[in-house]
Formats: structure tokens, C-alpha cells, sequence
């Protein structure tokens, strides 16, 4: 009697297992496909921003790679890519922005490009909280970041640091970008966007702002802004 009840229930028992297998796997598939959407929907927009094309297609293999590894650190690096885009496309729309709202944004980036360089990108941040309402061209910290990226870790075989400081120094609001590596000896021409960094600064802020990008210590680029603070207000 036993052995013939076991019998009724084990088909009842695997078509219950089988059902859920099938209703799991039919959502992750869903899931799968709306990542997809959304990785083709961001390369449509890449189009129209105005960002290292290099980074985007390297963000977007990364995001195709981790859609069946792991689908939930794809969907925030797809969020990630999609607040950089979105600034991106606002920049030109805009004078400055607040520096809380660039270092968001390239806080963004660096996430993305951990995806990509893995343990070969280490991060620090040195921020002064009372400098985050101050005034920035937008995009700027992160095109300067980009650069230490393209040009400085990614040339490293063991990869590398990015360092970033903001803090007053006198009457100016300054920020510095570390990376290891070492000039190349032409970082106007080869520097993505580098060349009208200065020129950006000098229309929004005068001739008193100032950026430099040299090589100390032998191993590290120093990427430096000096913004005038506007003590009247």
C-alpha cells in the first residue's frame, strides 16, 4: 500500500519541481532579455554623447559579460552607465555643476571600470564635505580621470591607483588627481581632452584658474585645478 501511494506522489512531487524550475528559469530568462534591451538602448545613446567611445564600448562588454554571471551587478552597472550618459548629454547645456554632482558621476565611471580592471584599479578618495557645493565645469573631473585611466593604469601590467583630493588651499578650491603611471611627452595631443581643460577653466573663472598635469616621483601623474573661490558669497 505504501509503495503505491509513494508511486502517486513522486509524478505530483517532479511536476511540482519541474513547474518551478521552468517558472525560475523562464524569469531569469525575462531578466536576461530586458538587460539586453537595455545594454542596445545605451548604445543607441552613446551616440549622441559626448564621451570617450573607448570607455562606453569597454562598459558595455563588461555589462554583456556579467547579464548571466551575475544579473544584479549588471543592473546597477547599467544605471551607472546611464547617470554618466545622461550628464554627458546635459554638460553643454550647462556652465557648472556642483562638485558633489561630478564626483557622483565619476564615483559612476570608476565603479564601471573596476568591472573591467578588476583588483589592478584601487580607489581613494580625499574629500573635503565643505567643498562639495562648489562650483565646476561639468564633466571635467571625469574627462581628467578618464585620462588618468586610458593613459596611466590600463599601461600598467599590475594596474595601478587613482587618487582623488578636493580641499581649499588659500582662496582657491583645488583638486588633484593622482594616477600611476608617466607622461607620455605629448599630453595635449594624446590627452583626451586635456588640451581645453585650461581654456574651459580661464572662460568660466578668469585667468586666476589654473590647471597643470606633470609627473612626480617617477611613477605618479599629478593632474591639478585651481578654481578661484568666490568669497562674497
Amino acid at each position: 500500500m505504501m509503495a503505491e501511494y509513494g508511486l502517486m506522489i513522486f509524478p505530483w512531487t517532479l511536476i511540482y519541481y519541474v513547474y518551478h524550475y521552468i517558472d525560475k528559469y523562464s524569469k531569469q530568462q525575462l531578466d536576461t532579455l530586458k538587460l539586453e534591451a537595455l545594454v542596445k538602448e545605451l548604445e543607441l545613446k552613446t551616440i549622441k554623447a559626448h564621451i570617450n567611445p573607448h570607455f562606453i564600448f569597454n562598459a558595455l562588454n563588461s555589462i554583456r559579460a556579467l547579464i548571466d554571471e551575475n544579473p544584479v551587478r549588471a543592473r546597477t552597472a547599467v544605471t551607472e552607465l546611464s547617470n554618466i550618459l545622461r550628464s554627458s548629454m546635459q554638460a553643454e547645456k550647462l556652465e557648472t555643476v556642483t562638485f558633489e554632482k561630478e564626483l557622483n558621476i565619476v564615483k559612476d565611471y570608476l565603479a564601471l571600470e573596476h568591472i573591467r580592471f578588476e583588483d589592478r584599479l584601487q580607489v581613494e578618495y580625499e574629500i573635503d564635505e565643505d567643498t562639495l557645493d562648489q562650483p565646476v565645469p561639468p564633466m571635467m573631473l571625469q574627462t581628467l580621470v578618464e585620462n588618468a585611466i586610458k593613459h596611466g593604469i590600463s599601461r600598467q601590467v599590475d594596474g595601478g591607483k587613482v587618487k582623488i583630493i578636493s580641499d581649499f588651499r588659500d582662496h582657491y578650491h583645488e583638486l588633484v588627481i593622482l594616477n600611476t603611471g608617466v607622461l607620455n611627452g605629448n599630453r595635449n595631443k594624446d590627452g583626451f581632452g586635456l588640451a581645453s581643460t585650461q581654456n574651459r577653466l580661464q572662460i568660466l573663472f578668469g585667468q586666476k584658474a589654473n590647471f597643470d598635469i606633470r609627473e612626480v616621483n617617477g611613477n605618479t601623474v599629478e593632474a591639478r585645478v585651481l578654481i578661484p573661490v568666490d568669497l562674497t558669497k
